[in-house]
Parts: C-alpha cells; sequence; structure tokens
C-alpha cells in the first residue's frame, strides 16, 4: 500500500537513467539549487557502451562546467579526420578547420565521462545518485506524473514522489512504455557489428570507413586497439553469425586489407556484440509532471556518432530552462513544451540526414549484387574542399548547440 502523505519520500526532480543526458541534468539542476534524484537501474556505469564519441560541442560544454582539465586527464584518444571510401570515391571530413577551441572529437569510454559528471554533481549538496535502483513506472494523480515507483538496491519497491519526473530512460525507455507513448519509427536498413581489433602504432589515425556494395566497415582509432563496427543488414544477425566466424574475418579483409594480420583476433562470434539500430522520435516529448529526453525522446542512428552529444544538449536546454521554475514550485505543460520546441529541430534535422544516407549510403552498402554510383552529394563533396569543412561542422558540434547556463559555471 502507498504510504500517507506525510511519510511519502519527496524530491523536486526525479530522474530516471543515468546515461549522459540524466546525469548532466542533474549536475545541472543542483548547481542551479534543485533537489535532484537520479536513479540508475546497475551499480556502476561499467557496461558495454558503444557511444563514446564526446564531439567539440559537449568538449564546450564541459569548458564552461570547469571540467576541462579533469577531461584531459583522462586517457582518450583525438580525431580530427574523417577518412571515407564511399562506393570506390574517397572522402575527407575535416575538423580541423572547425571554430571554436575543440576542432577533433574525443573518444573516452563512456563510463569515465559519466563517472566525470557524477563526481562533479556529488559535490553539490542537493544532488543524489542512487544505483542499483530500478525505475519500475510513473505514480500519476490523475493525468499528472507526481513521481515514480522503483526497486532499490535491495529489492524493496518504493514510491518517490516529485514536482517533475525526467525520462532519461534510453531508447527503450520504461517511463515511455508505461505511459502509453509510442514513437514513430523511421526505420534503418542495417544493424552493426561490434568488436575489437588490434592497432599498431603505424597503423592509419584516426577513423577509417569503407562503405562499398554488399558490405561496409568502419575502424575506430582508439589508439591500441580499432573499434570496428561493421554493417550487416537488418535483422540477419543470427543468419550471418551461423555462417561462422571466419565468414566475418574475411569480410573484414576484403574491405580493409591492411587488417588481414589482426582479424585472427577474432576467435569466435563471443567477440561480437550487436547493435540492433533504431531510428525513432516522439511526437510529443511531455505530458504532465514528465518530460521525456535524449533517446527516451529520439533514438539515432549511428551514423554520425551524434546520439550522446545530441542527449547531452537536451539535458542542457532543459536545466536551463527548468531550473527556476523547479525552485519555485512552478513547472508547467507550457514550459516542458518549451523545451521540446528547443531540441525538436535539431533532432529532426539530424534525423533527416541520417535517413538520406541510410537509403543512399548504407542500403546500397547491405545490398549484395546492388551496384550504383557513389551519390551525387557524396562526389561534390570529394571535389569541394570547403564542403568537407562544413560536413565536419555538421557532424563535431551540430545544429544549434547549446550552452550552460551562468548559474552553473565554474
Amino acid at each position: 500500500m502507498p504510504a500517507d502523505e506525510d511519510s511519502t519520500e519527496k524530491t523536486t526532480c526525479v530522474i530516471a537513467g543515468g546515461g549522459p543526458a540524466g546525469i548532466m541534468l542533474g549536475l545541472l539542476l543542483a548547481r542551479g539549487g534543485v533537489d535532484v534524484t537520479v536513479m540508475e537501474k546497475h551499480a556502476d556505469f561499467l557496461r558495454d557502451f558503444r557511444g563514446d564519441t564526446v564531439h567539440a560541442s559537449t568538449l564546450r560544454l564541459l569548458d564552461e562546467l570547469g571540467l576541462a582539465a579533469d577531461f584531459a586527464r583522462m586517457p582518450h584518444r583525438e580525431i580530427d579526420t574523417l577518412n571515407m571510401n564511399i562506393q570506390g570515391t574517397p572522402v575527407e571530413i575535416d575538423l580541423r578547420r572547425i571554430p571554436g577551441p575543440h576542432k577533433h572529437i574525443a573518444l573516452v569510454p563512456q563510463w569515465d565521462f559519466l563517472e566525470l559528471l557524477a563526481a562533479a554533481a556529488d559535490k553539490e549538496p542537493t544532488f543524489r545518485l542512487l544505483r542499483s535502483t530500478e525505475v519500475l513506472a510513473p505514480i500519476r494523480r490523475g493525468d499528472k506524473v507526481i513521481g515514480v515507483s522503483y526497486r532499490d538496491s535491495g529489492g524493496q519497491v518504493r514510491e518517490l514522489h516529485a514536482e517533475l519526473t525526467v525520462a532519461c530512460d534510453g531508447r527503450s525507455s520504461t517511463l515511455r512504455d508505461t505511459m502509453g507513448l509510442k514513437p514513430r519509427n523511421f526505420g534503418a536498413p542495417m544493424d552493426v557489428w561490434w568488436f575489437r581489433l588490434p592497432r599498431n602504432a603505424d597503423d592509419p589515425h584516426g577513423l577509417a570507413g569503407v562503405l562499398g556494395t554488399g558490405h561496409a566497415c568502419i575502424a575506430i582509432d582508439r589508439g591500441d586497439y580499432f573499434q570496428i563496427a561493421y554493417i550487416i543488414p537488418k535483422g540477419r544477425d543470427a543468419e550471418l553469425r551461423a555462417q561462422g566466424i571466419e565468414t566475418l574475418r574475411r569480410g573484414v579483409v576484403t574491405l580493409a586489407p591492411w587488417l588481414a594480420g589482426r582479424v585472427e583476433a577474432l576467435t569466435s562470434f563471443d567477440d561480437v556484440k550487436l547493435l540492433d539500430v533504431q531510428l525513432n522520435r516522439l511526437r510529443r516529448w511531455y505530458a504532465d509532471g514528465l518530460l521525456l529526453i535524449g533517446d527516451a525522446a529520439h533514438a539515432m542512428s549511428p551514423v554520425g556518432g551524434v546520439g550522446i552529444n545530441l542527449a547531452v544538449a537536451d539535458a542542457v536546454a532543459a536545466g536551463r530552462a527548468l531550473a527556476g521554475p523547479l525552485r519555485r514550485g512552478t513547472v508547467s505543460t507550457r514550459q516542458l513544451a518549451r523545451v521540446q520546441a528547443r531540441r525538436w529541430l535539431p533532432a529532426a534535422l539530424i534525423q533527416s540526414v541520417q535517413r538520406v544516407i541510410h537509403s543512399r549510403v548504407i542500403a546500397v552498402a547491405v545490398s549484395a549484387g546492388q551496384t550504383a554510383k557513389p551519390p551525387r552529394f557524396v562526389r561534390i563533396a570529394n571535389r569541394v574542399p570547403a564542403l568537407r569543412t562544413v560536413a565536419g561542422y555538421a557532424v563535431a558540434i551540430g545544429p544549434l548547440p547549446e550552452h550552460v547556463p551562468e548559474f552553473a559555471r565554474r
């Protein structure tokens, strides 16, 4: 039975999910003097994350938060060029001429990035991070969400009431599903196999990708190893695994012959993780007392590696707009709608570009036997260096970059 009103556990804002959006929003709200509780269902952040790209826009946010020195001390890799071969046409996306202090993308394990943000948030007296704590469902009073039910680290089901509940619990969001909110699904022609291969000191630096006809592979320089994204047709994971690990090895070497001496490191498909690619977006990101941001509102394709950075930007926009109303206890659905209005356009624009790349490039790359010339925009970019810089800006900074509000700067 629910606790009586006087004994009910309360906070001002409860955030479901300790990913990039959740921890960033918790940090900003706590620095704004808001009592905030973040619930993370795992005991730590040490999981098999694939999204390890911290783009120039997010690096600037870390500067504004006063965390640049702490980030610089973390082991990470910097990439300033993206070298792609698209259906026989080489294209270099140049980040070295983009505006701003950071002219690169940083590759850092996501668990280190999250611990950096969590450590900064822990210094704020109004911040609380509950690990091993699983959000189960929203609590509703009529049409208004007034908090969440959750399972604590001891396995007990409890309730926490809040002025605002924020769903940052990813593309399989429990809060979104239990609210009956259905995103519009744009589909995707591919899934991705992720695995590691050894890297030698004289190997190519940065990111190198080959998207041909029937095959596609991207090698991401992580210092002492390559993180490999091998693109497969949507829904064919089990069928292709049944062909055996040697088939994958041959496919990698066909696309990237310089990896021929490394593929033996793949001893079985236990070394290969599947990313189920999704591309979707909610029509409405809020209800009375509830806001959804990050992948819970708009799941992104891995094309461009922008997912983390869009989620972080959502959190910054939400923190700036909502810290004051939360302190006053006056958050309205109109204010929640303003967060969506601010962040809808960047998400929709990037997803539109990803859909074009899916249909014009990826679909060809995963269709064996299909032949096609490189898309016209690829051929033009190959001839016009300025367009490659524009592409670099779009990837590393993107539309409508956010800035940390003054109250949260250090």
